[in-house]
C-alpha cells in the first residue's frame, strides 16, 4: 500500500491551466503533485502544424506558471499508459488524476489505464471540458440530440454549471522528481522555413493569454456582439476558440464571467447570443461522443454516394487563396498567416470548396485540421458536415453561399478583402468582391490585370451551383429507389 505522503500524478491533457481545473485542484488537496504531460502523436488525428505550434507555447506557459509556484511540468512522449506507469514507478505515486476527453478512442484508452494501473494506483477522472456531460442530456425518447435548438433548450434547462475553482493555494512537489524531456525535444515548432511568424504576431498561447482575451472581449466586443460577429473586417468576436480547445480557460469560467457581465449591465440579448455559441461547441462535442465516426463518415448515409469531383489544381487554388473570389481568398490567406479564420468566412470558404468545387468535405476538414490553431476534432468535423449538408442539423444542401453576395453583405466596404488580398486594395468598393465585373479602365487604374495580378474566377458560381444541385438530386433519387 502506498504511503499517504506518496504523490498524486496530475495528467495534463487538454486542460492546460491551473484555475478551474477540478482534477488538479483535487490532486493538490490530496498531497504532493507530479504534473505530467504525455505527447502522443499516434492515431489518425495527430495534431496538425498550427496546433503543434500552439501546444509548444501553451506547455511553456504552463511550465512557467507551475515553476512560479515551486512545481514543474514533467514532459514525456509516447504511449500515455506506458509513460504514466513509468512516472508512477519513478515517484511511488499513489493516485492518478486526469480530465475527461471525448474523442474517439478515449473509452479504449481509459480501459487500458484501468487494466494497467488500476491495481496499484487510485484512478480519478474529472469532468471540466464541457458544461454538461454527454450522458446528462438526451431527447425525450432517450436518444442523443441531433438538432441544435432543442439541445440548447435542454442545456439551458439543466442545472447551471458549477462556479469555477481558483488556482490551488499550494502545489507541493514530490520527494523525488521523475525524468523529463525538454519541451524542445518534442519538436513541435516548425523547422526551416519558419512559417509561424504570423501566428506569433497574432496570439499569446497560455492561461495568461486566455484570461487577457476573455477580458478584452467582455470589455469591448461583448456589448455589440450580435451586430458585429458576422463582420470579418471588425474585431467583433472573442477569439477564445484556441484557448478553449487547449483548456487554457475553462468553459465554466467563460460561462460565469459572461453571466456576471450580464448582471453588471451587459445586455441580456448580447450575452445570450454569445453563450449560444458556446452551445454549438457543446453540441459538437456531444455529437462526436455519440457518433465517433463523425470526422470521417457523413451522418446522413445517402451522402456516402455523393458524386464528388475533386480536382487537385482547384484544391490547391483554394488552399493558397487564389480562387479569384476575393472573400474566399481573403479567408484562406488569413488562415495561412494567422492560423485562424473568422467564423462567417469559414462557412463561405467551406461552401465554396464542397459545393462550387465539388471537393469532399473531408479534404477541407483535413486542411483546417493542419492549419487552424483552434483545430478541435468535434467542432471541425461537425462544422464541415453542417456546411456540406450531410451532418446533424445541417444546412439544407440547396443553401449554396454565393461568395460575391456574402462578401457584399458582410464586408460591405471591403476592409477585410483589402487587408488580406492587398493586390486588390485600390479597387473601388463597388467591384472589390467581383473584380471581373469592373470595366478595364477601373481595373487598370487600380493596377490590377486579371490573370496576372489576381486570378480570374476558377469556376462560374452560377454554373457550379447548378452542378452541385444536380449532384444532390442524383443521390436523392438513388436513396428513394433504394427504399
Amino acid at each position: 500500500m502506498a504511503s499517504p505522503d506518496a504523490p498524486v500524478i496530475h495528467w495534463f491533457r487538454n486542460d492546460l491551466r491551473l484555475a478551474d481545473n477540478p482534477a488538479l485542484h483535487a490532486a493538490a488537496a490530496a498531497g504532493p503533485v507530479v504534473p505530467v504531460h504525455v505527447h502522443d502523436e499516434s492515431g489518425p488525428w495527430a495534431p496538425g502544424g498550427a496546433s503543434r505550434w500552439w501546444l509548444h507555447g501553451s506547455l511553456a506557459a504552463l511550465d512557467a506558471a507551475l515553476r512560479s509556484r515551486g512545481s514543474r511540468l514533467i514532459v514525456r512522449r509516447g504511449d500515455p499508459v506506458a509513460e504514466l506507469a513509468a512516472v508512477a514507478r519513478e515517484t511511488g505515486a499513489r493516485a492518478l488524476h486526469w480530465s475527461r476527453a471525448y474523442e474517439p478512442g478515449e473509452a479504449v484508452l481509459e480501459e487500458r489505464l484501468r487494466a494497467t494501473l488500476g491495481g496499484g494506483l487510485a484512478l480519478h477522472r474529472f469532468a471540466s471540458r464541457l458544461l454538461h456531460e454527454p450522458e446528462q442530456l438526451r431527447t425525450g425518447a432517450g436518444r442523443p440530440f441531433q438538432v441544435f435548438t432543442p439541445f440548447w433548450r435542454a442545456c439551458l434547462a439543466a442545472p447551471s454549471p458549477p462556479a469555477p475553482l481558483p488556482v490551488p493555494a499550494t502545489l507541493v512537489g514530490p520527494a523525488r522528481w521523475p525524468a523529463s524531456l525538454t519541451l524542445e525535444a518534442l519538436g513541435l515548432l516548425p523547422r526551416a522555413p519558419d512559417w509561424a511568424g504570423g501566428l506569433r504576431s497574432a496570439w499569446e498561447p497560455g492561461e495568461a493569454g486566455a484570461r487577457a482575451a476573455l477580458g478584452r472581449y467582455l470589455d469591448g466586443p461583448a456589448d455589440r456582439y450580435r451586430g458585429q460577429r458576422d463582420l470579418p473586417g471588425v474585431p467583433g468576436t472573442s477569439r477564445l476558440s484556441p484557448h478553449l480547445h487547449f483548456g487554457e480557460v475553462g468553459v465554466r469560467t467563460i460561462w460565469h464571467a459572461t453571466r456576471t457581465a450580464m448582471a453588471a449591465g451587459l445586455a441580456a440579448a448580447e450575452g445570450e447570443a454569445f453563450l449560444r455559441e458556446l452551445g454549438w461547441r457543446e453540441f459538437s462535442a456531444h455529437l462526436l461522443h455519440h457518433f465517433p465516426s463523425l470526422p470521417d463518415t457523413p451522418l446522413r448515409p445517402e451522402f456516402a454516394a455523393f458524386p464528388w469531383q475533386p480536382d487537385a489544381l482547384l484544391i490547391r487554388a483554394w488552399q493558397r487563396g487564389e480562387t479569384g473570389y476575393p472573400i474566399v481568398d481573403a479567408g484562406m490567406r488569413e488562415l495561412w498567416a494567422t492560423g485562424w479564420m473568422h467564423n462567417r468566412v469559414r462557412m463561405i470558404v467551406a461552401s465554396f470548396l464542397v459545393k462550387d468545387l465539388l471537393v469532399p468535405w473531408q479534404q477541407g476538414e483535413a486542411w483546417f485540421w493542419d492549419t487552424l490553431v483552434d483545430a478541435d476534432l468535434a467542432s471541425n468535423a461537425a462544422s464541415w458536415q453542417w456546411v456540406a449538408g450531410c451532418g446533424a442539423d445541417a444546412a439544407p444542401y440547396f443553401r449554396v453561399f454565393n461568395p460575391v453576395l456574402q462578401g457584399r453583405k458582410f464586408d460591405a466596404e471591403g476592409a477585410y478583402v483589402r487587408r488580406w488580398v492587398p493586390e486588390l486594395a485600390r479597387l473601388p468598393t463597388s467591384g472589390i468582391h467581383a473584380p471581373w465585373e469592373l470595366p478595364a479602365p477601373a481595373l487598370a487604374a487600380a493596377g490590377v490585370q486579371l490573370g496576372r495580378d489576381y486570378p480570374a474566377p476558377v469556376v462560374d458560381h452560377a454554373a457550379a451551383r447548378a452542378r452541385a444541385l444536380d449532384a444532390y438530386a442524383a443521390i436523392r433519387r438513388e436513396a428513394a429507389q433504394g427504399r
